[in-house]
């Protein structure tokens, strides 16, 4: 099923969403989604994701590891936030979701026509490209959006003059 983007329309405005994961890769594409979001007026997303099956424990113990992994990832969002309020100078939505990456992302991007482009970096180990980037790779359906990856050798000076 394809779906129609909004953000051409007048009262919508094109967003860029990076995914917050910790690894050292995803500050380069939060920076280039960042900067493309200003240069083109258009917005940034944040999206953070409680990986699934971390809780399959008794109940009462269940409801705390969720409540604990809930809370991190207010902390890590709120601290990638002000990041881009004081490096780019623009406030991000932030959106914090349970479950596995693939899918999660690509339910937002169905929810949010808004969504234009989802930027991820390459991560540089030898094991492969990361995470994130290799299961997005290994989707058997495609993204109804446009996928950038950085690599992983791009500087902030090369990422600015890019974005």
């Amino acid at each position: 099923m394809v779906s129609t983007r909004l953000s051409r329309l007048e009262g919508h405005r094109r967003k860029f969403m990076a995914v917050i994961d910790g690894t050292p890769e995803c500050e380069k594409a939060v920076h280039y989604a960042g900067r493309r979001a200003k240069n083109s007026n258009g917005a940034l997303l944040l999206l953070y994701l409680i990986p699934e099956g971390d809780f399959q424990q008794w109940l009462g113990v269940e409801a705390i590891m969720r409540a604990e992994a809930r809370e991190e990832a207010e902390a890590v969002m709120a601290k990638a936030a002000q990041r881009v309020r004081e490096s780019i100078g623009i406030d991000p939505e932030v959106v914090i979701r349970e479950g596995n990456a693939a899918d999660e992302i690509n339910s937002l991007i169905e929810e949010d026509q808004d969504i234009a482009i989802l930027v991820l970096a390459a991560g540089s180990a030898k094991e492969g490209p990361g995470p994130l980037v290799t299961s997005i790779a290994g989707r058997t359906a495609a993204f109804p959006i446009p996928v950038t990856v950085l690599p992983s050798t791009l500087t902030d000076e090369e990422i600015d003059a890019l974005a």
